[in-house]
């Protein structure tokens, strides 16, 4: 078996956090990270099992990385199959990029009667990296789009465990949340000792 290559997701961070150190808009950001996350998902070599395990009761969130300013944090989403959020909002903006398998996202707009769906539901494979931002619109559901664990990465620019969120339903009403992680421990991906 290969060793897992550390150094992608190490290298990933590192390059966001310089994009960050200078100050750009979100949209710089959004587009500047997408292309970050884009190179970091086009390998599936570094993600190691501990943070790739499914649950059969709901899906997992693994923190991967969280920044010592919370500029931002990585995160694993680990899905079974038929497993799918709460409608949600972010409140921060977000990459989300597809490592393996399928995800359905079904964006949503308030409405003067509650919440609707927002345009058609939005497949993710392998390779696509899509955005959510409070400015363009971050309220959604996600699901498993397939019989298999899939897994997505996740981009916050906050510490996303720790953000208060909302989950909605679908007349509009809210209920505030803060999601937390599922990791017993962190990946040691600053470790340069195999490299």
């Amino acid at each position: 078996m290969m060793p897992l290559q550390h150094h992608r997701l190490r290298d990933f961070v590192g390059s966001l956090a310089s994009l960050l150190d200078s100050h750009p808009s979100e949209e710089t950001i959004l587009h500047q990270g997408r292309q970050l996350l884009g190179e970091l998902i086009r390998h599936d070599d570094w993600l190691g099992p501990e943070f790739a395990q499914p649950d059969p009761q709901r899906y997992q969130q693994y923190l991967l990385h969280a920044d010592a300013q919370q500029r931002f944090s990585v995160v694993s989403f680990v899905w079974g199959p038929d497993q799918r959020t709460p409608i949600h909002d972010h409140h921060v903006w977000g990459l989300i990029g597809m490592l393996r398998g399928s995800e359905i996202s079904q964006g949503y707009r308030r409405e003067a009667h509650g919440l609707t769906p927002d345009g058609k539901p939005v497949r993710l494979e392998p390779g696509r990296v899509e955005a959510v931002s409070p400015a363009a619109g971050d309220i959604h559901r996600v699901s498993n789009g397939q019989d298999g664990v899939s897994i997505s990465i996740h981009v916050y620019g906050g510490n996303i465990g720790a953000v208060k969120r909302a989950v909605y339903q679908t007349d509009g009403s809210e209920k505030t949340f803060i999601s937390g992680y599922n990791n017993a421990f962190l990946p040691n991906i600053w470790d340069l000792s195999h490299d």
